[in-house]
């Protein structure tokens, strides 16, 4: 299996993990989740450059800072549409972020796109309006910040393709924590939540998880072009149904179903296309 297929794999399912923590703790602000989340990937992080003997400041700080900002702002707004949605759908409106990922590679990482790519791509567009056009349980609102967040992934991901041949993709994660820690915990002083119990566990959880999927997710982008990474990432819907189903009791209404299928198919002709 390619290098790059096997670390999205892996990643992706670590994702989808922390997603299931995101829902069970949707009772707590989405700024001390990721104040929490952050403060284990920072001690996490470190002890990795340590033992790696690297930098944990980098070397192209302008593009890792970037990275930083735009990862903060997209999972903010992804965090809160897990909180407000099944985990398929706000996972469906997330698979936006490759289609904004290509389409920021063309100016940033001077990636070109052919013309058939532009059709798939509003395919994937197409298969969100129909989840919000027909299913009215899905607020407009919701589905405008998960494609917001879609977005600043995008962008996140193409700094760190930018990075890809100037600094240690621990170091590029640990950026995350740099920018999210203050700002976050700015906000959460004002919102604070104390938890308890369990919720303790699901918060240290909630952290590892997402450490790993970005680890892995960075060592994945920086095997690949951004456009052939991009689009493994759809084989998260996968979890996403069966932990909506198992443990949330969610089944999904036909409107979701073919929505989620839509985007899929374009991307799996975006897939087929390229490896053409």
């Amino acid at each position: 299996m390619n290098k790059a297929v096997k670390y999205m794999l892996i990643s992706s399912f670590a994702f989808s993990l922390m997603q299931v923590c995101v829902k069970l703790l949707s009772g707590f602000p989405v700024t001390e989740l990721i104040f929490f989340r952050s403060i284990v990937s920072l001690a996490l992080s470190l002890i990795v450059v340590w033992k790696a003997g690297v930098s944990p400041f980098g070397n192209s700080r302008k593009y890792l800072i970037l990275r930083g900002v735009f990862g903060v702002i997209a999972l903010s707004m992804f965090f809160y549409t897990l909180q407000n949605m099944p985990i398929a759908t706000a996972i469906t409106i997330q698979y936006l972020s490759p289609i904004f990922t290509s389409l920021f590679a063309i100016w940033i990482l001077k990636e070109p796109m052919k013309n058939w790519q532009w059709l798939f791509f509003a395919i994937s567009f197409a298969g969100i309006l129909v989840m919000k056009g027909l299913n009215d349980d899905i607020e407009t609102i919701y589905v405008v910040v998960g494609i917001i967040a879609a977005a600043f992934a995008g962008l996140a991901y193409n700094m760190i393709r930018k990075v890809k041949d100037t600094d240690h993709p621990v170091v590029v994660v640990l950026y995350f924590p740099l920018v999210a820690i203050p700002v976050m915990g700015a906000f959460s002083f004002f919102y604070w939540k104390t938890p308890i119990g369990v919720e303790w566990f699901l918060l240290l959880a909630m952290g590892v998880f997402t450490q790993i999927a970005q680890v892995f997710m960075t060592k994945a982008w920086q095997a690949e072009s951004a456009n052939k990474v991009a689009s493994l990432k759809y084989v998260g819907i996968v979890f996403a149904l069966f932990f909506d189903f198992t443990l949330f009791n969610i089944i999904p209404p036909w409107a979701n179903i073919l929505g989620i299928l839509i985007v899929l198919l374009g991307v799996v002709l975006n897939v087929r296309y390229k490896a053409k």
